[in-house]
């Protein structure tokens, strides 16, 4: 938690804020762009967006996840548990924009000083004209710490793996609400 309280004070370890909130992304960073198709209605739309903003999906998904507001707002400090057991690292951010509207709900953080990677990651979900729901994962991000650098293409690989797997247990989260 303490580390949870720092983000607030820390700042943010990229000049870019709220590049995810529009393209192209900046360059001189890995870009990641993942969609997953969640399923179609308002409902659907609905659940998706409050288990996206609520960072309940990302605790089904397996991560630990802490917030200083219980849905996220610009500002809230959120800390994201990477690792395993005693190789656990805390990844402090902040919320630097957020999207409750009609057809799109979600939000992105960046990154603050301490977090092993520097760049931001937005989670958004869309509802199209026809009722079709998306969730999709934009971001930008290289390392800030000598472990992140070290180890090079695998910090990318693994960003889009755990996108997909956010996609595929959103979908599940929204379609048993």
């Amino acid at each position: 938690m303490t580390r949870l309280l720092n983000a607030e004070r820390a700042t943010f370890n990229y000049p870019e804020q709220g590049a995810t909130a529009r393209l192209p992304l900046p360059a001189g960073y890995n870009h990641l762009r993942h969609r997953t198709r969640i399923g179609s209605g308002r409902a659907v739309f609905e659940a998706a967006g409050a288990a996206v903003t609520t960072l309940r999906a990302h605790r089904a998904a397996g991560m630990r996840v802490r917030c200083s507001h219980g849905a996220v707002r610009p500002g809230s400090r959120v800390a994201v548990g990477i690792g395993f057991g005693p190789l656990r690292i805390d990844a402090p951010c902040r919320v630097v924009w957020t999207a409750y509207e009609p057809t799109r709900t979600g939000f992105a953080y960046g990154t603050v000083s301490g977090h092993p990677e520097c760049g931001e990651e937005s989670f958004l979900v869309h509802r199209d004209p026809d009722g079709t729901v998306w969730f999709e994962v934009t971001a930008f991000s290289r390392p800030a710490r000598w472990y992140t650098r070290l180890a090079g293409p695998v910090v990318p690989f693994l960003q889009r793996c755990y996108a997909a797997h956010l996609g595929r247990t959103l979908r599940r989260l929204a379609a048993a609400a």
